[in-house]
């Protein structure tokens, strides 16, 4: 009788554990308005790797969130997730101004708290944001804090309780799941058996996607066809489909795309890096569109050439280049007007550089920054707005350890295939790959560490190194490049 008791004890306790917590769901939207507004994807439009990779965690924070709402849930595995936070301006008082467009800080954290307010709250504190505003939401907060002492406890029930009955004591649960921080073992452990199933009924699709690619690949005489996001195979089929009946619809219109690049992207153009972009929202008659300009096309990239040219006998012989994976996706348009305004800058400061004094240097434009830099890989990202003569000084004073970063890329780039190829073997993957946002640097150190594995769990899988366990809709794995 006694235990009947205990077990109605039980259920009354839970009950008043749940009507403690003191955010509803809408209040804990509200309470993260600060951190949605700085992590949204859709403010990361020039930069697709960092967006791509706030899309991936607010989904995953999303399916948290709502197994926190769901009546009687008491059962969650710690989750680790990665954000790219804009900055904010040191001394700008205007909410919607406040954050610099110069960049943005990663920022990881696990969660694995039971309730809204406290997830909230680490959600904030992780990423350094106001946490007053929280408060102010709920009149119950003090009563909240009342009930963590009194009613948000478990009940002290004896051991041989718990042996007897069987059910799991839930403080020790807690303190396990709490020490407990996610491995790369422990992970494939709990994934594998989804990847294998969702990989499984994939593979003939990504068949039919190789087909397709070839296909079109041969019959327009294209150098290439590529995707900007990470869209399901499915997806990617089908805009091949669409792409394969507009050819047999027009034919005529696709005349002049021999040796292109064809980039499914958010918009129809041309890229600042002479590919043909199909927005994949646009029906036919916009890529009808796309195709019949592109003389038009061709020749503004002549005349963008050129300004490329006239700026490198400017600043002594070094090279402007377009970095696809580094730098956000630009229209012809765009870039051109950015190459024409730099150059009128350059052209009217008549700077003093000796010709072909900076040859095999190279540089690339970036109109989101405002200080000069130099990339890890040896190039130097310099700001549309910069001044000349900081410029030029950047310039002369990193020049020697630009040509010995662009020296250690090559060899890093090597020993970046060499790692992924042995891997690959290794490991028996049928694919090793990472996202663009991983740097080589972090690529050579994670193939290192799995090489050193023995991960039976990943034979014939695809295995993308990214920033965050995931396992995506077509059973490719996603680890971090730093997982433990």
């Amino acid at each position: 009788f006694s235990y009947f008791i205990r077990l109605c004890l039980e259920k009354i306790l839970l009950q008043c554990i749940l009507q403690s917590r003191t955010l509803s769901g809408a209040d804990a939207i509200n309470a993260l308005r600060p951190f949605y507004f700085a992590v949204h994807p859709d403010f990361f439009g020039q930069h697709p790797k960092e967006r791509e990779v706030n899309e991936n965690s607010l989904k995953r924070l999303n399916g948290y969130l709502e197994n926190l709402q769901k009546p009687g849930f008491c059962s969650f595995k710690p989750t680790q997730l990665t954000f790219y936070v804009r900055e904010r301006e040191p001394n700008s008082s205007n909410v919607q101004e406040s954050f610099s467009a110069s960049g943005f800080r990663a920022v990881s954290f696990t969660l694995h708290t039971r309730d809204l307010l406290s997830t909230v709250l680490d959600i904030l504190n992780s990423c350094s944001l106001s946490t007053e505003h929280v408060q102010s939401l709920s009149v119950n907060s003090q009563t909240h804090k009342e009930a963590n002492s009194t009613l948000n406890r478990p009940i002290k029930w004896d051991k041989t309780y718990y042996s007897f009955t069987g059910f799991k004591d839930p403080e020790e649960e807690l303190e396990q799941a709490q020490r407990v921080e996610t491995t790369l073992i422990s992970w494939l452990g709990d994934n594998e058996a989804s990847a294998v199933k969702k990989l499984k009924k994939s593979l003939p699709l990504r068949k039919e996607l190789e087909r397709l690619k070839l296909e079109l690949c041969h019959q327009l005489q294209l150098s290439d066809i590529r995707w900007q996001r990470s869209w399901g195979i499915a997806h990617r089929c089908s805009q091949l489909h669409s792409l394969g009946r507009l050819v047999q619809q027009r034919p005529e219109v696709l005349k002049n795309v021999k040796g292109r690049t064809v980039v499914f992207t958010d918009c129809s153009g041309m890229s600042a890096a002479g590919h043909i972009m199909l927005g994949t929202m646009d029906v036919h008659h916009h890529w009808t569109k796309i195709f019949e300009r592109l003389p038009n096309y061709y020749k503004l990239q002549k005349r963008l050439l050129f300004l490329e040219d006239r700026i490198s006998q400017l600043l002594g012989g070094i090279q402007v280049i377009h970095i696809e994976e580094l730098q956000p996706l630009l229209t012809l348009e765009e870039y051109y007007e950015t190459l024409d305004s730099f150059y009128n800058k350059l052209r009217d400061s008549r700077l003093p550089f000796h010709p072909r004094s900076l040859r095999g240097l190279q540089m690339i434009l970036e109109s989101d920054r405002y200080t000069p830099s130099l990339h890890e890989f040896g190039h130097f990202m310099i700001p549309t707005v910069c001044d000349p003569a900081t410029l030029r000084w950047f310039i002369f004073a990193k020049a020697q350890e630009a040509r010995e970063n662009l020296k250690r890329k090559e060899e890093m780039m090597v020993t970046e295939k060499q790692l992924i190829d042995a891997s690959t073997e290794k490991l028996s993957l049928d694919r090793l790959y990472k996202e663009p946002s991983v740097s080589s640097a972090q690529m050579i150190g994670c193939c290192k560490r799995l090489l050193q594995e023995s991960l039976p769990y990943l034979q014939g899988m695809h295995l993308c190194v990214s920033h965050f366990y995931s396992v995506l809709q077509d059973g490719d794995l996603c680890i971090p490049w730093n997982w433990k």
